[in-house]
């Protein structure tokens, strides 16, 4: 009984500390996964809302208040993947949203897969969002910038290429797909290291109150619109 305690704990720990370990693959979602999706079941997304869809910095984000706007729904999952958003995305599609505002990928980027198979696999999940509700605007935000000088997310180390590759690859994926690109490099980057800015992170991926509400100024415009 002890011993299958300290696994829930480490497990509990492993989650709550390194949410990019989750698996790529579809059919191993997190416990977290199923649970926040079998809740947004029960909470369907109307004709007319604004949702926010992707991973934990999603997730984390009160949009409802940073914007003022009850319409607003937020989708997002700590620890999702691109293919875990498309498993899901009925949520969001079925009763057409007036928009949707798209963030994922950081955690498939830990994966180490290549630019390649990232954009491809983002690009099938645009693809199937233009298909599934032709009528919600499509916002496609950058990947945000990471931080590693806090140590903490060993697995997106040196990956800072990557990250800004894929973002070329999504700025043509908007093109190719009527979607429109969102830079948000300009709000939260620091302009001389172009890493997340340290007053906006306390650990080099995830949003201080100050970076969301950077990310919400420079969105703002596009929300309100």
């Amino acid at each position: 009984m002890k011993f299958h305690n300290f696994i829930n704990f480490s497990t509990a720990l492993l989650f709550s500390t390194a949410t990019l370990l989750s698996p790529v693959e579809a059919g191993a979602r997190s416990e977290y996964w199923h649970q926040r999706v079998t809740l947004f079941d029960l909470l369907p997304v109307e004709p007319g809302d604004i949702v926010f869809l992707g991973n934990s910095i999603t997730d984390g984000g009160e949009f409802t208040e940073l914007f003022d706007n009850p319409s607003i729904k937020n989708r997002g999952i700590s620890s999702d993947v691109i293919s875990g958003v498309k498993e899901r995305l009925h949520q969001v599609t079925n009763n057409h949203p007036s928009k949707i505002f798209l963030l994922i990928g950081i955690n498939d980027v830990s994966h180490n897969l290549t630019v390649s198979q990232l954009s491809a696999a983002y690009e099938d999940l645009v693809k199937t969002i233009r298909s599934d509700s032709p009528e919600s605007h499509l916002y496609i935000q950058s990947l945000m910038p990471i931080n590693n000088d806090f140590g903490r997310y060993k697995n997106l180390k040196g990956k800072e290429n990557v990250i800004k590759a894929l973002n070329e690859q999504l700025k043509e994926i908007a093109k190719r797909n009527g979607a429109t690109y969102v830079d948000l490099w300009p709000a939260l980057a620091d302009k001389k290291t172009g890493k997340l800015r340290r007053e906006f992170t306390n650990d080099g991926l995830h949003l201080l109150g100050k970076g969301y509400d950077a990310w919400a100024k420079a969105i703002r415009h596009l929300v309100t619109e």
